[in-house]
């Protein structure tokens, strides 16, 4: 038995970080929630009300863990094979508007939360917009741990940009035409074919 929050290394390592001493949070939006906690708004993200039952199979195959910003977005790991490294699987972020982003590896994610910033918006960007933003408590000591423990920096806004693209290119149409297998007819899957077809 262990009282680690997951089978993941790399995410216990952040929840760890997250959990410490620290000045709170450390970049926005992004809260930690029970690792692998059933269905944690996926059932009405999907609009599976009522259908629970028929579709476990297929919702067990992503594992929730953090909330992702302050009105109901969250991250969920897709299990898409049976590989080893979990770290590795692909983060899919389902935005609390119908959206999806998806990211490529918890290392990509962990750098993509060095922005500080819930939408991943440029920091310079938010700055126009709110002279008056500051960045999180504990976004400082964020960046110094990231580089210190796994070596990575906080991209720049060309990187991050690509780190979206590419999580959207490698996995994106493979990953609606899963979801279309079993979810709602309510949802738009041909407006996300569309999106990640042109990453």
């Amino acid at each position: 038995m262990t009282d680690a929050y997951s089978p993941i290394p790399e995410l216990n390592m952040l929840k760890e970080f997250n959990d410490g001493p620290g000045e709170g949070y450390f970049s926005d939006g992004f809260e930690f929630s029970a690792y692998d906690r059933p269905d944690a708004g996926l059932v009405e993200w999907l609009c599976l009300e009522g259908r629970e039952a028929e579709v476990r199979g297929q919702l067990d195959r992503l594992t929730p863990f953090a909330q992702a910003t302050g009105s109901g977005s969250f991250y969920a790991l897709w299990h898409h094979d049976d590989r080893a490294d979990l770290a590795t699987l692909p983060v899919i972020r389902f935005g609390d508007e119908g959206d999806l982003d998806i990211i490529d590896g918890l290392r990509n994610l962990l750098r993509m939360l060095a922005i500080d910033d819930e939408w991943f918006t440029p920091w310079d960007e938010e700055r126009a917009a709110d002279p008056d933003e500051e960045h999180s408590p504990g976004h400082e000591a964020y960046v110094a741990w990231l580089k210190e423990t796994f070596g990575l920096t906080l991209p720049t806004e060309a990187e991050a940009d690509e780190i979206l693209r590419s999580g959207g290119r490698t996995y994106g149409v493979r990953f609606v035409e899963w979801l279309a297998e079993f979810g709602s007819e309510a949802i738009d899957f041909d407006s996300w074919r569309k999106e990640f077809d042109g990453c």
